[in-house]
């Protein structure tokens, strides 16, 4: 079995209280934001290695590590084979720092998107703005109600009530 395939069974499928749930994703949450914490310090220096490499590096498990990965995938320049990897696979951490801090906010991790590591990556009218720019891309914008009365939007000439909206 894959290492992700074992990470998900662990971290979603397995039937945990909430007593349990809440240690591990808090462990999980500390240990990640420490990782962040690392990589974001030094962000001209592309981390690389093995999954295992990376794992002593940072000083965490395999399987964490493989959460890790998972969730900062979407943010690399070129995205790691996770699907597939394993202990020996070669992985990369070179991150868009635009795109990490996005997902950041979409995931709604304000413990790391709110790191003070990120004031030396991108200034704040850059953070702001794309803060402002992930919380409006799930707003939904409702179009204008038509009345009865109101000329049917399908262009026939007729009242909306004698028209489409005849059988709504």
């Amino acid at each position: 079995m894959a290492l992700l395939d074992t990470w998900r069974n662990l971290a979603y499928q397995t039937e945990m209280d909430n007593k349990t749930a809440n240690e591990f994703w808090g462990s999980y949450f500390t240990q990640e934001k420490a990782i962040y914490e690392q990589i974001l310090a030094d962000p001209d220096t592309v981390v690389k290695g093995t999954v295992k490499e990376l794992a002593d590096k940072y000083g965490v498990e395999v399987l964490l590590m493989t959460g890790f990965l998972d969730g900062i995938n979407d943010s690399l320049k070129t995205p790691n084979p996770i699907e597939t990897m394993e202990e020996d696979t070669e992985v990369s951490l070179d991150y868009d720092k635009e795109k990490l801090y996005y997902n950041m906010v979409a995931c709604k991790a304000d413990w790391l998107y709110e790191l003070p590591q990120w004031d030396n990556l991108l200034d704040e009218a850059t953070r702001k703005d794309l803060y402002k720019k992930q919380k409006l891309s799930g707003t939904i914008v409702k179009g204008k109600k038509i009345g009865r009365n109101d000329l049917c939007p399908c262009g026939s000439g007729k009242k909306y009530k004698q028209c489409c909206g005849k059988n709504a």
